[in-house]
């Protein structure tokens, strides 16, 4: 009889809980009912690993889902300048997409990720979003919907189907104990995918019953997000001119034969941040810029010509100069450049790259180009999409891509709380292919490990083999990893 009691009891806290479901949820029916299946699943885990309906309710509360599946969504948000490019230059499998993934001590549960994602998303509404075409320029618009995760199963930093209306600009892939997130640059720039990863895995681990303590650096899912955060912060730039900026002649290209699947391999060099921090010391410079002179060495092995320009793109965060607190892009590139004739090492080429990146990132030449990004911007701003695409594909292959030989992107140190981080063994980070480039460049720095990860475009080693030995040479311990060939 007890026993019946019981399970009466259960069964009706079952009803209340989806019942107040019901009443937070008005998503049409089939993603409903998805949302629903994603909270028995949780549900069903836990009765799996011994946790208590009781518990497993706590955890999985519906407060967590706030109001955003419970009433349409009519919000939109204008591409940042930054952004504009990214849509217009988009082509039948090339995309502009980042990757940034977080290794944790523990298998990844999917039921959870999955909950964790539904109760998230919230926090971040710009992420929450489908892209349009507009008569002048796409943008971005809000849907409702269950944004949902999947297995890892295909290549890294494919092309994300943006096409079907209401599809999701992002990605979350698991595989083993890695959680990934892949985004479309038109979203955020690597700040703002940085934010929402921290936050997503923060809740995955409370569901799995971690406790977790939040600090400044990872944001509470249940917190109202300031208009702030999703703000074109250009627009708040102060422009005292309007300087267009000078067209870039083609750089040199490193060799070896453009693979038909791109990337055809992610290679990561694993380095121990204190003694990378030492070798900086020691050449007077930092991490970003000790990387950018073994990249020009490296890139230097692989270039047959003796006469030209390696030129690296740099992206540099405006937020230093311009505080903002906006997710979306806030970043413009520069471009650090050497003749080839004079890079022969480390020592030679240090100073020079210290003073390019100095004068090309000061506050000065970063007004300059957003000055010039508006202007050119403003010109063009009345010219219909179906007119500007065309221009912007061919612009993007035969200028943007060709103006660099590679790219080097640091996403700096990633910082959150002890309860968190003691939970995650890495971070790594990578940047989709381009149409010429044999290899592009991302480090980010977590615990005391800075990873140095190369999406290659190209079979041959040589690139990062070279690096390897100057790091080497430099007594700085590091590991490499990295995925087999996805094909030539």
């Amino acid at each position: 009889m007890k026993n019946t009691e019981y399970i009466k009891q259960q069964t009706n806290e079952l009803t209340k809980f989806f019942a107040d479901f019901d009443k937070h949820c008005s998503l049409s029916k089939s993603e409903k009912n998805k949302m629903k299946s994603d909270f028995e699943k949780a549900i069903s885990y836990y009765s799996t690993v011994g946790i208590s309906q009781e518990k497993a309710l706590e955890l999985l509360s519906i407060r967590n889902l706030g109001d955003f599946y419970e009433k349409p969504i009519k919000r939109w948000f204008a591409l940042d300048d930054a952004a504009k490019l990214y849509p217009l230059s988009m082509e039948r499998g090339r995309m502009s997409t980042g990757r940034l993934a977080v290794y944790l001590k523990e298998d990844v549960v999917p039921e959870l990720l999955q909950m964790a994602l539904n109760f998230t998303i919230k926090r971040f509404p710009s992420f929450a979003v489908t892209l349009k075409k507009g008569f002048f320029w796409h943008y971005l618009d809000m849907t409702n919907r269950r944004f949902y995760i999947e297995p890892e199963t295909e290549i890294p930093c494919t092309p994300i189907k943006i096409s079907q209306s209401g599809s999701q600009a992002f990605r979350i892939f698991y595989y083993k104990n890695r959680i990934s997130m892949e985004m479309f640059h038109a979203l955020s720039d690597g700040l703002g995918s940085v934010y929402l990863i921290k936050s997503l895995v923060a809740e995955y681990l409370r569901l799995t019953g971690k406790e977790i303590i939040l600090d400044e650096t990872v944001f509470n899912i249940n917190d109202i997000p300031s208009d702030e955060e999703y703000e074109n912060a250009f627009e708040k730039v102060p422009l005292k001119g309007s300087v267009l900026a000078a067209v870039r002649k083609p750089a040199l290209q490193m060799g070896g034969k453009l693979a038909r699947n791109k990337p055809c391999r992610i290679v990561h060099l694993k380095i121990n941040a204190a003694e990378l921090k030492a070798v900086c010391r020691k050449y007077h410079t930092t991490v970003a810029r000790y990387f950018l002179a073994l990249i020009f060495v490296a890139a230097k092995t692989l270039i047959d010509k003796s006469d030209g320009d390696i030129n690296i793109q740099v992206p540099v965060n405006l937020r230093g100069f311009y505080p903002s607190k906006t997710l979306r892009n806030f970043v413009l590139p520069c471009g650090i450049c050497l003749p080839i004739e004079a890079i022969n090492d480390v020592d030679t080429i240090i100073t020079e790259i210290n003073k390019q990146m100095k004068t090309k990132t000061s506050k000065e030449a970063m007004s300059e180009l957003i000055a010039s990004t508006k202007k050119l911007i403003n010109m063009v701003k009345y010219v219909p999409l179906s007119l500007k695409q065309p221009a912007a594909k061919i612009g993007y292959g035969f200028l943007g891509d060709k103006a660099y030989t590679t790219i080097l992107s640091d996403l700096g140190v990633v910082r959150m709380p002890q309860s968190i981080s003691e939970h995650i063994e890495s971070m790594d980070a990578i940047i989709g292919p381009a149409i010429t480039q044999r290899a592009r460049c991302v480090a980010v720095t977590f615990n005391n490990t800075t990873t140095l990860s190369i999406t290659k475009a190209t079979a041959d080693s040589s690139f990062e083999e070279k690096i390897y030995e100057l790091l080497c040479a430099d007594k700085v311990s590091v590991t490499v990893e990295g995925s087999e060939k996805y094909g030539d």
